[in-house]
């Protein structure tokens, strides 16, 4: 079992504790909080929590402060997170977020783009390395039907050009997650589907330690793989999808099933007249729009360099 996760309370100075220069800090959703790896007597851990021990010169000597929260969208993390992050002066910090903004009817890449922009530019100008991965597709993941998964696909598609441009443009390291092998497999992920089992939690944790450790950061011992609870068992998956699992999706898409079911619609209307290319290449067109809206630090567009003028270090599976 993991050692326990040393958590700082997240105040500015002044507040009454004093920040923890040396950090690491994750801001995201439930994905960072851990949720699909529980602990006993109730909680998660996560893969933020295993990386943190293998962080630094020695194992356990940078601790962690979780700021993640479910349901959090981009735009929670750049203005609810991002200031408590920042006033703890972190070494690393984690910035995994953008998936439930596609589980949203007023998704607009636009503004994830320049959430995003904002956390990570903040960030790095403060010279914390920071990690960023690109998501699995939600509707894949949870094998709805073509005409409903495919929007959703759009969508997570777009997040990750953006993440991927973002990270490039700050010289981050980032993920390609959703190339990794594992990711396919049933074993990596809880019964929800969308998040990672303990497996899956342990093998992210893994690829940002062999990251990090591949552009010269201090780093120890890479985590384990080894379980400390059973994996996931498909009787219990599809349990959960027949007990629990529709109230969940519904819980999480919110306002958006009447707009899915509106945009399943369109999509199987592109499909019979064989035109969904066009869908595929205004979703592109509005991806480019919303990077190219983004400012230098000198307040000067990022135009076509957005995704090129500086390199991430990135690793794919």
């Amino acid at each position: 079992m993991a050692s326990e996760r040393v958590v700082i309370p997240a105040q500015a100075p002044g507040g009454g504790r004093s920040p923890a220069p040396g950090c690491f800090v994750a801001l995201g959703d439930s994905l960072t909080e851990g949720l699909g790896d529980p602990v006993p007597g109730g909680g998660w851990r996560g893969w933020a929590v295993l990386l943190a021990e293998a962080l630094g010169e020695r194992p356990g000597s940078v601790p962690l402060v979780n700021l993640a929260r479910s349901g959090a969208q981009a735009a929670d993390v750049a203005e609810r997170q991002l200031p408590a992050a920042r006033a703890l002066r972190p070494r690393f910090a984690s910035l995994l977020v953008g998936a439930n903004d596609t589980l949203r009817a007023a998704f607009a890449i636009e503004r994830v783009a320049a959430a995003l922009d904002r956390a990570h530019g903040a960030l790095s100008a403060e010279g914390t390395v920071v990690l960023t991965a690109c998501l699995p597709d939600p509707g894949r993941m949870l094998g709805l039907p073509a005409p409903l998964a495919r929007p959703l696909g759009r969508r997570m598609r777009a997040v990750n050009t953006v993440v991927h441009a973002v990270a490039a443009r700050y010289e981050g390291v980032h993920l390609h997650l959703a190339e990794y092998p594992w990711v396919a497999e049933r074993a990596s992920w809880s019964v929800d589907r969308l998040h990672p089992s303990e497996r899956g939690h342990r093998l992210l944790a893994r690829g940002f330690h062999t990251a990090l450790a591949t552009v010269g950061l201090p780093v120890g011992p890479p985590p384990a793989l080894t379980l400390d609870g059973p994996a996931p068992t498909r009787a219990g998956a599809a349990l959960w999808m027949a007990t629990r699992g529709t109230r969940w999706v519904a819980d999480r898409c919110t306002d958006l099933l009447p707009g899915l079911l509106g945009l399943a619609v369109q999509e199987c209307r592109h499909g019979l007249a064989g035109s969904g290319r066009l869908l595929d290449a205004a979703a592109e067109h509005a991806t480019r729009s919303a990077l190219a809206a983004l400012t230098r630090p000198n307040g000067a567009g990022t135009g076509k360099d957005t995704g090129t003028a500086r390199g991430a270090a990135t690793m794919a599976g």
